[in-house]
């Protein structure tokens, strides 16, 4: 079966005997093409199987209506929802979205942001890489079309940045944790001293300065790969200390899951022993047993928020750079493995 060509404008304007503007001005239902010629133009343009080019018909117009997304890890649970709210409230404004994942990788995230710009998008959202260091690429980006930055951001960016209320959030778990009678709560954290993690630490080190609790170095357990193996890892640690903590803390669900198969292990009583909190209200908090007291991340408002500034920013253009932080608010959900009666 060979390939076949799609349909350009000339083609339909040589079939209808007409101009190639007048076929594109018919397409796009302009008041000087007749209807009569309008509905002829678009009947031979549907069996033909005709589709605009939209980065030449965005070219021509100075605007694609496409927005780019780049993010992280596309595969992790919150990504996903914060994605499913760009497209769905793109979509309702009238773009589409291309998205990208950086792998994590600062040189990737640098090449994606130029594939971007070569695309023709009119704004790009993006959530920053882990170790990301030189701004320089971003920042010339920024200064051509519009971006925002969520979830994983930078105050070396001047640009709308939406994240969540991080550290309240954080200072809110340990609270419940001390409200619960606990004392000596650990925290499983960040090595990177990255936005989230240095956030999620301050709301940590003010809870128990704010209710006289000491803060101990040997159970604030740092990682640079803060999933479930190093949680797991990490919560063995905490149980061969001669002063075990009565409570954990984790800032990612990930690493709390694999604290909670630890203490399982080894027969610890969750929460009666220790009690566990973690961090994003992720889809395995309620399969693992005990189900995981964890901050609910509303990553579908964060993506639509996200991308309603993004938009209204390509529409009305300034000749600044903007700088401002949108904060969506977040919730404690209390489950089995902080729950006490």
């Amino acid at each position: 079966m060979t390939k076949k060509k799609n349909t350009t404008l000339k083609e339909l304007a040589k079939e209808l005997n007409l101009s190639i503007s007048t076929v594109s001005r018919a397409l796009n239902n302009h008041a000087d093409i007749s209807i009569p010629t309008q509905e002829r133009v678009k009947e031979l343009a549907s069996k033909l199987h005709y589709s605009p080019n939209l980065f030449a018909k965005g070219f021509r117009r100075h605007r694609t209506h496409i927005v780019g997304v780049i993010v992280p890890n596309i595969s992790h649970y919150f990504t996903s929802t914060v994605i499913k709210g760009i497209l769905d409230e793109g979509e309702a404004l009238g773009y589409r979205v291309i998205i990208s994942e950086s792998k994590n990788d600062e040189s990737k995230q640098s090449e994606m942001l130029q594939t971007m710009i070569q695309f023709g998008v009119d704004g790009i959202l993006m959530a920053l890489a882990r170790k990301t260091k030189s701004f320089d690429s971003i920042l010339q980006v920024a200064s051509r079309i519009p971006l925002v930055l969520f979830d994983k951001v930078s105050d070396k960016i001047p640009c709308t940045q939406v994240v969540i209320n991080e550290e309240e959030a954080a200072y809110n778990a340990v609270e419940h944790l001390i409200n619960t009678g606990k004392t000596r709560i650990a925290i499983i954290k960040e090595t990177e001293q990255s936005f989230n993690s240095k956030k999620r630490f301050q709301g940590y080190l003010r809870a128990l300065k704010e209710h006289n609790l000491p803060i101990d170095e040997k159970i604030i357990l740092s990682t640079e790969d803060i999933s479930l193996s190093k949680g797991r890892i990490l919560a063995n640690i905490l149980l061969s200390l001669k002063n075990r903590p009565d409570a954990i803390f984790a800032i990612t669900d990930s690493a709390a899951i694999g604290a909670i198969k630890a203490l399982n292990k080894f027969k610890v009583s969750i929460p009666d022993e220790i009690a566990v909190v973690g961090f994003s209200n992720s889809v395995h908090s309620t399969i693992i047993s005990p189900s995981l007291s964890t901050v609910d991340q509303p990553g579908e408002k964060i993506g639509r928020t996200a991308v309603k500034y993004l938009i209204e920013e390509i529409e009305n253009p300034k000749d600044d750079l903007i700088t401002k932080t949108i904060e969506i608010k977040t919730n404690l959900i209390v489950r089995d493995s902080s729950y006490q009666p």
